[in-house]
C-alpha cells in the first residue's frame, strides 16, 4: 500500500467512510453466512460453494483493506483556502484540447467524489496528474493509453459542487 496522502473532501470521505461501514457490517456478514453455510455440506476439498463464498470472502476482505488504506491516508480538503491561480485538487478547469480544437472542462476530485459521466476526474489519474500545478495559458502534454493529449488551460476557478 503507498504512503501518499489523499486529498478528499468532507463528502468524498464520508461517502467512502459509508461503503465501509456497508461492508464491514453488511456484506461480511452475508458472506460469512454463506460459508458456514456451505461449509455444512461437508467434504470440503470437493464442495464447490464452499469454495466460491471463501472467493467472495477474499475478494470482499481486499476491497475493505484498499478502503481502509485510502480513509487512512486521506485529508480533507478546505476548498475555501483553495488557490485560483494554478491547478490544483478542487479546481473546475476549463481547457483546449489542442489536437482536436475543442473545449472541455474538469473537475478535480479525490477518492469518493469522481463521475466520470460529469469530468469529475481524480487528481490521481492520468489527465489530473497532468493538470496539476499549471497555470492559465499553460500547455499540458499527457500521456493516456490512446496517446500524448495536449491541453491549454484557459480557465480555472473553484469546483462549487
Amino acid at each position: 500500500m503507498s504512503t501518499d496522502r489523499i486529498p478528499i473532501s468532507k463528502e468524498g470521505y464520508e461517502k467512502k467512510k459509508a461503503e465501509l461501514d456497508h461492508l464491514k457490517n453488511v456484506e461480511m456478514s452475508k458472506i460469512t453466512e454463506q460459508v458456514a453455510e456451505a461449509r455444512a455440506f461437508g467434504d470440503l476439498s470437493e464442495n464447490a460453494e464452499y469454495h466460491a463464498a471463501r472467493e467472495k470472502q477474499g475478494e470482499l476482505q481486499a476491497k475493505i483493506a484498499l478502503l481502509e488504506d485510502q480513509l487512512g491516508r486521506a485529508y480533507i480538503v478546505d476548498r475555501s483556502n483553495l488557490p485560483t491561480d494554478r491547478v490544483v485538487f478542487g479546481s473546475k478547469v476549463k481547457v483546449i484540447d489542442l489536437d482536436l480544437d475543442d473545449e472541455e472542462e474538469f473537475t478535480l476530485v479525490g477518492p469518493g467524489d469522481e463521475d466520470y459521466d460529469r469530468n469529475r476526474i481524480l487528481t490521481s489519474s492520468p489527465i489530473g496528474e497532468g493538470l496539476i500545478g499549471k497555470k492559465v495559458g499553460e500547455v499540458a502534454e499527457i500521456q493516456v493509453p490512446q496517446g500524448m493529449i495536449k491541453f491549454r488551460v484557459v480557465e480555472i476557478a473553484i469546483a462549487e459542487d
